[in-house]
């Protein structure tokens, strides 16, 4: 059962680790900092699995998974604090209150205090801790060890710290959120950093319980077993309250993945034909969304303006008669507007590419009232499915007709 856990607890930090990268590279110092704490306890978690361990085994230092968990955990708590207290560590009032005044001397002092921590764990793990042989569970095979217990005491007043002030935090935000949504997520992370008080409070008990009085073998494995379980739930619960918050967020993202998904024929046809229209050259679709330098919300922007930016540059190879002729074709559609400008695009395409300016440039595209980047791709993505349906051939039959100034052309059914 403690198996299961381990594995679900360390696949749903690295989900959302994972779903959170962007604010490495888009957020700001807060953001990254709380990403550097989920990709921490991640990296963590899986070191508390069987395969990992059993990989790191092949390094020839006796429990080394151990002290890269510790490594793993001690950097996510200290990014952690660092959010938390920066975050919630604000105020406007001339009279700074006391907890604000600790969040700040607490964020001031995180990151060195972190430094000492990772150099003084490294110095005790290889000078009083007895490593003859390899543990499968730390604390349980060194229970009663003076130089473990030294050890884990060290380790764990990082967390002890980090889970007080996360807690009080983060209560105090979840009464104060405005949305309920970001109230469920933070009393949930509050829940979360109580468990976690309650868990480091019972781990250190236990060590130096375990040195003052040696205790029976199965007492001390079903604790720790159950104080593992319980770890492994309040990170599940972490997980939970940091993806509520954000539940209206991916669905913006996901419908906006969409919108570029379907946009993308007509971009790329449009870019193609007027290669200095985008930023840079379009490469396949694959390419395109997988590329990590634009948020996806400004690359959906780019696209509309570039569409019609480039719409604009096909009137002048398109003929005069050719928006006449896409409305007398596209009068047997259901979506007679978006049908219009889907034949019109598609006959100019093939117009611009040859190159030769048209002798009478066709007029503008209707205007829209849009009011915003999303209102214009949605018009985009319905002249697309238009698009996308039309063959060259039609295409071409339509601008020849258009050409020769004939007004009727054959509806496509």
């Amino acid at each position: 059962m403690l198996a299961k856990f381990e594995y679900l607890a360390a696949v749903v930090m690295t989900v959302v680790a994972v779903w959170r990268v962007p604010a490495v590279r888009y957020g700001d110092a807060h953001r990254r900092a709380l990403w550097g704490g989920y990709a921490g306890f991640a990296a963590a978690l899986w070191l508390s699995t069987g395969a990992v361990m059993a990989a790191v085994e092949s390094v020839p230092v006796v429990d080394l998974d151990a002290l890269l968990k510790h490594f793993a955990s001690t950097s996510a708590i200290v990014a952690a604090l660092t959010y938390v207290a920066t975050s919630y560590g604000k105020t406007s009032a001339p009279a700074v209150p006391r907890h604000v005044a600790v969040s700040r001397l607490i964020s001031r002092v995180a990151y060195k205090a972190g430094g000492v921590g990772v150099l003084l764990l490294t110095a005790l793990f290889f000078t009083v801790v007895d490593r003859e042989t390899t543990s499968d569970d730390f604390v349980a095979d060194h229970a009663g060890e003076w130089g473990a217990a030294i050890y884990m005491g060290v380790f764990y007043f990082f967390p002890l710290v980090t889970t007080a002030v996360c807690g009080y935090q983060w209560t105090k935000a979840a009464r104060r959120a405005e949305t309920s949504s970001m109230r469920i997520g933070l009393a949930l992370m509050a829940i979360s950093m109580w468990m976690g008080l309650v868990y480091v409070a019972a781990r250190i008990a236990l060590i130096w319980v375990a040195v003052v009085a040696p205790l029976d073998p199965d007492i001390l494995q079903n604790f720790v077993t159950a104080t593992a379980v319980w770890m492994n739930v309040l990170f599940l619960i972490v997980a939970a309250g940091a993806s509520i918050p954000t539940t209206k967020t991916a669905a913006t993202r996901w419908r906006t993945w969409r919108t570029l998904y379907s946009l993308y024929p007509l971009w790329r046809d449009l870019m193609d034909a007027f290669p200095g229209t985008s930023l840079y050259p379009p490469g396949s679709r694959l390419r395109e969304f997988t590329r990590s330098s634009t948020p996806i919300d400004v690359r959906l922007d780019r696209w509309t303006q570039d569409i019609a930016d480039a719409c604009n540059k096909l009137r002048y190879f398109a003929p005069a008669d050719l928006l006449f002729a896409a409305e007398e074709v596209a009068s047997s559609h259901a979506e007679f507007q978006p049908a219009t400008e889907a034949y019109w695009i598609k006959a100019a395409l093939l117009a611009a590419a040859t190159r030769q300016p048209s002798p009478h440039p066709s007029g503008s595209l209707q205007s829209k009232p849009f009011i915003d980047t999303d209102s214009e791709a949605a018009w985009l993505v319905r002249v697309r499915g238009a698009y996308s349906a039309i063959t060259t051939a039609q295409a071409q039959r339509l601008l020849e007709g258009a050409e020769e100034g004939l007004g009727a052309h054959e509806p496509t059914r």
